[in-house]
């Protein structure tokens, strides 16, 4: 993945300021910052659920640019195949409360990609196991807890087979018992090379699991850096002041 000048305001606010990173194919990267700092725009820029106002994003062999001229057809149709490549996983779970964990899973797959019901079925069958929640796939979202639910999430996202899994602040709304959980199924997909991205607030997880860190602030990319380096050696102030929070 490859990000040069990535650029989003909101009513004249600067959200990114030129956002330019890569990332290898396998790497698990962590992005931290203050609240506030554009972390989430930028994952949602990353696929296209924001227009960002400038910048160029290549991903899973589809390159869009953007220089605040008209979004074109063409950009559109772009922009869905890149996404039908890219998992997203988001802090409010955001499955649908009427539809069993199961049939949650199996929507996608079945809208979007027309899979066979039977192979469709068990290929989500097979996600819930791997996400430890094959035994409650005839439930409804609500009936589980909220680290179920954000696990239920993320087999939805695997079940389009991305090549690429953006997360935002996953384990947020929940108690650490549960984060835990999220965090488990993270860890193993990296073990298994899925490329993640994942915005967090778990300086543990970020520490321990990331294969690199990135540190954001005011819209800008500060500081970059191996967990360890990032954690006992910052080079910015920002990143120290921001880390003594938490340390």
């Amino acid at each position: 993945m490859l990000v040069r000048d990535l650029c989003k305001s909101f009513d004249g606010q600067v959200v990114l300021d030129g956002i330019s990173l890569s990332v290898a194919a396998g790497e698990l990267l962590s992005i931290i910052g203050p609240s506030g700092c554009g972390k989430s725009t930028l994952l949602r820029c990353l696929n296209f659920l924001e227009l960002p106002d400038r910048g160029e994003v290549r991903m899973v062999g589809h390159a869009l640019r953007r220089d605040g001229g008209r979004w074109r057809r063409a950009d559109e149709a772009s922009a869905h195949a890149l996404r039908a490549q890219v998992g997203m996983v988001f802090q409010a779970f955001n499955l649908f409360p009427h539809r069993t964990v199961l049939d949650n899973v199996l929507l996608a797959p079945r809208v979007v990609k027309r899979a066979e019901r039977g192979l469709a079925r068990q290929e989500a069958m097979r996600l819930l196991d791997k996400v430890g929640l094959a035994a409650v796939a005839g439930r409804h979202p609500g009936t589980l807890s909220g680290g179920q639910q954000q696990r239920a999430a993320i087999a939805r996202a695997l079940a389009m087979a991305p090549r690429v899994m953006l997360y935002d602040e996953p384990t947020s709304a929940l108690d650490p018992e549960l984060a835990e959980e999220v965090l488990q199924v993270m860890r193993q997909l990296d073990a298994e090379g899925m490329t993640q991205l994942v915005v967090t607030h778990e300086m543990r997880f970020a520490r321990a699991a990331s294969d690199r860190i990135v540190f954001m602030d005011a819209g800008r990319i500060v500081e970059e850096a191996a967990p360890d380096q990032l954690f006992t050696a910052p080079t910015d102030p920002r990143t120290r002041r921001f880390l003594r929070q938490f340390l």
